[in-house]
């Protein structure tokens, strides 16, 4: 172990669709959060881990802030503000559209801890010209003070590496939390369904991606190969047949995009079963919650 060895948990957080997953991404060197155009993409603590000789990072993606509207939406926003208080350092990801003073009381939250914050003005290639990037600037820095402020696109990897030296600066020295070979505190299994997430809500439109749940009921894993049984749940019969489409077609296109992901994750060649399930209403139900992993017991 390298003396001086710094290990620490960098936290990201803000609201919805400002990148905060292509970030993480981008810092951690892994697809480790899915990524879509679509707000809402996220929705637990997702780790990725970074390893070198004298240090190690512990980055956590959170899902955007929002007011609660279910309690699925409730555990998500749990997730959010609990990503406050064990932080070593936090990441407030914003972008170059965002109103500055959306979800104003979390970001009141964020002003009065005492951990660093590193305040990530993201896709600033939208932006036309310097001006522009100051009158921002300036916003923010009335509303947190105290972050230190780094224009960013994570999507062109610009200034990310500069983020990533102050990050490594700002971590306390201690032994590292996790294995130094580790990527992520997630099991392989959960992985999976996360990118049959991620297709799901790129294939389909409206509310029906935010209705589903995804859970791996099979994960056998030999040498060469993975056998995998998925199962799709949705909170009513409509869409359980939007999901499954005009002969099977839209699972089938579903499952084909999601296990050629699948297998360029795990470098293996993968057999895909996937299943669609009616739950009523899952995502107020606590038992159901609790069963998909969002309410601990």
């Amino acid at each position: 172990m390298a003396q001086n060895h710094k290990s620490g948990f960098v936290n990201i957080v803000g609201n919805p669709n400002v990148g905060k997953s292509t970030l993480m991404n981008d810092l951690v060197g892994e697809r480790v959060s899915i990524i879509t155009a679509k707000a809402q993409t996220t929705r637990h603590r997702i780790m990725g881990i970074v390893n070198a000789p004298d240090y190690q990072i512990v980055f956590s993606d959170t899902p955007g802030v929002l007011s609660p509207k279910y309690k699925l939406q409730e555990s998500m926003l749990g997730y959010s503000e609990g990503a406050l208080v064990d932080a070593d350092v936090l990441l407030y990801v914003t972008d170059v559209v965002e109103d500055p003073t959306k979800n104003a009381e979390f970001l009141a939250k964020v002003a009065k801890g005492n951990v660093p914050v590193l305040l990530v003005i993201n896709k600033i290639d939208l932006l036309k010209g310097q001006a522009d990037l100051e009158s921002i600037v300036m916003k923010w820095k009335e509303l947190l003070p105290s972050a230190e402020i780094f224009p960013t696109s994570a999507k062109e990897h610009f200034n990310v590496t500069n983020l990533m030296s102050r990050i490594v600066e700002l971590l306390p020295e201690c032994p590292p939390y996790f294995g130094k070979d580790a990527l992520t505190d997630k099991p392989a299994r959960f992985f999976v369904t996360e990118i049959v997430r991620e297709k799901i809500l790129l294939n389909y439109d409206k509310e029906v991606p935010y209705s589903t749940e995804v859970i791996v009921e099979k994960f056998d894993e030999s040498d060469n190969a993975i056998h995998i049984m998925a199962v799709i749940y949705v909170e009513r019969d409509s869409q359980k047949g939007i999901i499954i489409g005009r002969g099977g077609a839209m699972l089938k296109r579903v499952g084909s995009d999601a296990r050629k992901d699948i297998e360029q994750f795990f470098g293996k060649r993968v057999f895909l079963e996937m299943f669609v399930k009616v739950e009523p209403n899952w995502r107020n139900r606590e038992n159901k919650l609790r069963a998909f992993g969002y309410i601990a017991d």
